[in-house]
């Protein structure tokens, strides 16, 4: 049977860390993982045990942070924002008279990376740029990025939970992969 008084010491650190990547906020992530243990509190009567301590408690977390997303409407008018960035946004990395063909500007051309992708990924220094990297992604973006670059979910998952269209579902997946491709880039593979 799980051990509320326990919770903080065994899984606090982690849970946290997973709150802050998610959020990018600290005092959020605080927030977020101390509503998570309340929840857990009150849910424990119908905890069966068909999951550990740890998976159960970051499920729950993972629905906190849904919920917050939600609830700050982060992806709210996303057909708006992605209209009115296009041009911005693929002006800054692709040709203006070849952009839907996908011809890079010479600043933004993609460059072989100096390591092998093991190397770098065995690197936790690697995972602090990963977190930077998510960071610096427009607020619009991030949620769904981490979504299904971290947590692994599928499109129709990610869909529902953040209520957008699959259209843009795929220029938000579009966008967070050039936008991390070049963060990492310039940040990592280039020192």
């Amino acid at each position: 049977m799980p051990d509320p008084k326990q919770w903080l010491h065994n899984y606090g650190d982690y849970l946290y860390s997973i709150a802050v990547l998610k959020t990018n906020d600290k005092e959020t992530a605080e927030d977020l993982v101390q509503e998570t243990f309340l929840s857990a509190i009150k849910a424990l009567p119908g905890f069966k045990g068909e999951s550990n301590e740890k998976t159960w408690l970051t499920a729950i977390l993972n629905n906190k942070i849904i919920d917050y997303y939600r609830k700050k409407d982060v992806l709210k008018n996303a057909d708006s924002y992605l209209i009115e960035t296009d041009q911005s946004f693929y002006g800054s990395f692709f040709e203006p008279d070849n952009s839907s063909s996908g011809h890079w500007t010479k600043t933004a051309n993609p460059e072989p990376w100096n390591m092998s992708t093991d190397e770098a990924l065995t690197r936790n220094d690697f995972y602090k740029m990963l977190d930077y990297c998510i960071g610096k992604m427009p607020a619009k973006l991030a949620p769904v990025f981490i979504a299904k670059y971290i947590d692994e979910d599928d499109s129709e998952k990610i869909c529902k939970d953040f209520d957008i269209s699959s259209s843009n579902y795929w220029v938000i997946i579009h966008r967070t992969k050039i936008l991390m491709r070049k963060c990492l880039e310039t940040n990592w593979f280039k020192k």
